[in-house]
Order: structure tokens, then C-alpha cells, then sequence
């Protein structure tokens, strides 16, 4: 091959590659923030009210456990008769692992579906599906966020304190309002097995704290 017929064909090469990483740069400079990025910080509102995380985060922190508590098994009255999936951020997840204790500035969401109860389900609601009779998860019903921080709330039990974005179908509210001390905390005081945290219903975590 000639000199000359070698440097046509380098020529769209290098321009394939440099095109190619172009493209690359372009991607990561406006892909999202990873979610599992550890450096999620809660923000607020200039009248303290927590703003919902944004792009659905939450969603890509690390579960740690759920639980379902439906109105057929508590007399038609559960005060949340839904699937409860809770997750904690990323960072506070490192930190559990090595030390076992809740960090400063860990942030903790729970979000709810509803019983999946089409037409036909069974007296009790629960419905017979391919794996067997049971409460099967239907559609996102509420989100709820937790976060412990001796700088923001000193005055709480425990430093933490709980916000609720509604007990609702999405889309979920913008802004969430402290909930007194006595709507959640107190419950999470006299039943919560570990730091005011229900890690007794959450195996993810008990499995993984230092021993």
C-alpha cells in the first residue's frame, strides 16, 4: 500500500474517533447525577420545608427491607394499609456497613404501594396469582422521608426527624412539612428495635452490621 492510500484511510479513522469521544464527553456531561452518588445532601426551602429528592432517587438507594400491613388483617383500619419499601442513602449505607450505627446526616425513605386488588380479589383483598394466594404490590400510594441530624434538629429524640411528601398516588407532593414529635417519633422511641430505626423489620441491615 502506498504512503498516500495509507494516510486516506488513517484520516476518516482518527476523524470516527474523534467524533466517538466527543460523544463521550458530551454523555457525561449531561447524563443525571448517578443516584448511588454518595454525596446526596437533603435540601429545604426558605421556610424549612424538605424538598422531594430529585429524579425519583430514592429509588436507587440501597433497600433494606419492606413490610405490608393490610386493612383485612387490622380490622379494616390500618392506619397505613399498604407495602412499605424503605432505603437508605448511599453513603450512610458505607458507614452502617463499617461501624453499624446511623450516621450524621443519614436519610432514610419509605415509599408505599397499595394492595394490588383488581376486580375479583378475595374477601380479605388479598389475590390468587401464579405464585400462590397473597398481598401482591399495586400502585405507588405515598413517600415518606427520615433523616437524622443533631445540627438541624436538636431538640428531637434521637436527632431525627420525619417528613411526609402525602399519602397519595404519584405525583407526590414538592414540599414536605416536619411532622411533630408526637405523630412519628414517639412511636419509633417506644417500639424502634435499633436508634429509633424498625431494623427489625429490615434484614438487609441486621445482616449487615459488624458482628
Amino acid at each position: 500500500m502506498s504512503p498516500r492510500a495509507s494516510s486516506r484511510n488513517v484520516k476518516p479513522f482518527a476523524a470516527v474517533a474523534a467524533a466517538f469521544g466527543a460523544l463521550i464527553v458530551f454523555i457525561s456531561a449531561t447524563w443525571p447525577t448517578n443516584a448511588q452518588d454518595a454525596t446526596y445532601t437533603p435540601e429545604f426551602t426558605g421556610d424549612k420545608m424538605l424538598k422531594i429528592p430529585e429524579g425519583k432517587i430514592w429509588r436507587e438507594w440501597t433497600y433494606v427491607g419492606s413490610l405490608v400491613t393490610p386493612n383485612a388483617l387490622n380490622d379494616g383500619n390500618a392506619p397505613f394499609p399498604e407495602h412499605h419499601m424503605v432505603y437508605i442513602d448511599p453513603a450512610s449505607w458505607v458507614h452502617y456497613k463499617k461501624t453499624g450505627e446511623f450516621r450524621e446526616g443519614t436519610v432514610i425513605a419509605k415509599e408505599l404501594t397499595r394492595v394490588r386488588a383488581p376486580d375479583g380479589a378475595n374477601e380479605n383483598g388479598s389475590t390468587d396469582e401464579v405464585s400462590g394466594t397473597g398481598y401482591f404490590m399495586g400502585e405507588y400510594s405515598g413517600l415518606e422521608i427520615t433523616i437524622k441530624s443533631k445540627e438541624l434538629y436538636p431538640g428531637e429524640p434521637g436527632s431525627w426527624a420525619y417528613y411526609s411528601f402525602g399519602h397519595q398516588p404519584e405525583p407526590y407532593n414538592a414540599t414536605a412539612a416536619r411532622q411533630s414529635t408526637e405523630a412519628c417519633n414517639a412511636c419509633h422511641e417506644a417500639t424502634a428495635a435499633e436508634d429509633f430505626v424498625f431494623t427489625q423489620f429490615y434484614p438487609v441491615l441486621r445482616a449487615a452490621k459488624p458482628k
